[in-house]
């Protein structure tokens, strides 16, 4: 990991140089060739910046900005994306999708690959969202269903002398849809012997999992890099023969950098992953392309039936069941309703009022009521009654319990906490702990019987 400490230590010193107002020296600016680096994020899955349910989440537009802004400052960059930027195909999914290709519009990105999760959107979408935004969306492999190419197979981006091809695959296991994927490495080489223009270096953008990204490398020695996304985590730059791989995933958190435009030689640094980790700052630009979808989630209040979300709670038993509601339980468990009222379960709406995130159906689903349920949270502007973390979150839903406190309510109230408190969200999380804050009831005589207990 040589290089990313490097990375990280120019960045720092740009950083330091502007806020001292110091410059360069222009005798060196004018002297010294500027390196030429490729940077690739992947599977970014809808991941638009970290939720801030944890203080130390990775991963966001608004960080990747910055990231290349900086090493801009220094170098000459081709930014790139290979593919699996949509979190769904709803309307939510796709309007968090135009929202990230705006993000990398603002950021400068060269080009985007057409993954999995785009290639189910369909590539007439793809192109009108691609003319939209202005962000090439390519693809060498992904065809009609009468077998003809349907995006731009491959882009030359000129940039600091040099002339880069870059092209785009993803692996036939995805086609669906009526789509037609062809082999990605026949793909790639009819590409590479359509191009007219002299480029080079060759940069495959390949959607590929772990045994077909290594398949390709060592099949398509005509590439100088070949850069992958749903490997599970991410891969370092190394070599296979003469081609460099590597791969960036999980949810946008990390970037491939690799130097471009000068031979490499095996005792070259092939390149490093940066994680968007607390060390970079929200970049302002992305984060107006943040706010610019949130006003438009708020006007458009998106229907939880119509996000793709599952409620968290649908893999229980008796969820036909209609959620009553927190207020139906005050009457029998004053008590325990108080004890919930003083909880930041009770809050949990507020919190996300305080982010503006409470508009985002992503951030609906673990601060609101029996989420899609029936009788449960159906919008921001519709469900005030649901909102924030509710009785039934924990103990299912109860309206049968209300009607008739001998059935017990559905849910053992301890398995439910992992359903939000999960590893991305709550890494710190432990029973003993988060229990002792959240636990009531009474363990004897009919509260036992009615199924009250946490």
């Amino acid at each position: 990991m040589h290089r990313v400490n490097v990375i990280v230590c120019r960045l720092l010193v740009g950083v330091a140089l502007v806020a001292t107002g110091c410059k360069p020296s222009p005798t060196t600016t004018a002297t010294t060739a500027r390196p030429l680096s490729l940077v690739v994020s992947g599977d970014t899955a809808g991941w638009l910046m970290p939720c801030g349910c944890s203080s130390n989440q990775s991963g966001g537009l608004a960080r990747r900005a910055t990231f290349v802004g900086k090493l801009r400052q220094a170098e000459d960059v081709i930014l790139a994306d290979a593919g699996g930027a949509p979190g769904g195909t709803t309307e939510y999914q796709k309007l968090k999708f135009k929202t990230i290709l705006n993000g990398e519009a603002r950021m400068g990105v060269d080009v985007h690959n057409a993954g999995a999760a785009e290639a189910k959107l369909g590539t007439e979408f793809l192109a009108r969202v691609s003319a939209e935004t202005g962000v090439p969306i390519i693809s060498a492999n992904l065809l009609s269903a009468d077998g003809k190419p349907t995006l731009t197979q491959f882009r030359i981006v000129k940039r600091g002398g040099k002339r880069v091809a870059i092209t785009g695959v993803v692996s036939p296991q995805y086609a669906s849809g009526g789509l037609r994927i062809a082999d990605p490495r026949e793909s790639v080489l009819a590409c590479i012997q359509s191009i007219t223009q002299t480029f080079d270096s060759l940069v495959v953008l390949a959607y590929l999992p772990d045994a077909e990204l290594e398949a390709l490398a060592a099949a398509l020695p005509e590439a100088d890099a070949i850069v992958g996304g749903p490997t599970g985590q991410s891969i370092v730059p190394r070599r296979v023969g003469a081609v460099r791989v590597a791969a960036a995933t999980n949810k946008g958190k990390f970037l491939v950098v690799m130097p471009l435009g000068v031979k490499q030689t095996e005792s070259d640094d092939p390149g490093s992953v940066v994680e968007l980790d607390g060390k970079f700052g929200d970049d302002n630009g992305l984060l107006e392309v943040i706010r610019g979808y949130q006003a438009e989630l708020s006007a458009r209040d998106f229907v939880a039936a119509d996000t793709g979300f599952v409620s968290q709670l649908t893999r229980f038993a008796r969820i036909n069941d209609p959620v009553a509601g927190s207020q139906a339980c005050i009457a029998c468990h004053k008590s325990d309703c108080a004890s919930w009222q003083g909880s930041k379960h009770a809050a949990a709406w507020h919190t996300l009022e305080t982010k503006q995130s409470h508009v985002d159906p992503y951030c609906q689903q673990c601060h609101t009521t029996g989420f899609g349920l029936p009788g449960g949270f159906v919008s921001a502007r519709t469900s005030a009654d649901r909102q924030s973390v509710g009785c039934e979150n924990c103990h299912g839903p109860s309206t049968p319990h209300v009607r008739d406190p001998a059935i017990r309510t559905p849910f053992a109230a301890a398995d439910q906490c992992v359903k939000c408190h999960d590893h991305e969200n709550s890494p710190s999380f432990k029973y003993e702990t988060y229990w002792a804050k959240i636990t009531h009831g009474v363990a004897t005589g009919a509260g036992a019987a009615a199924g009250t207990l946490p």
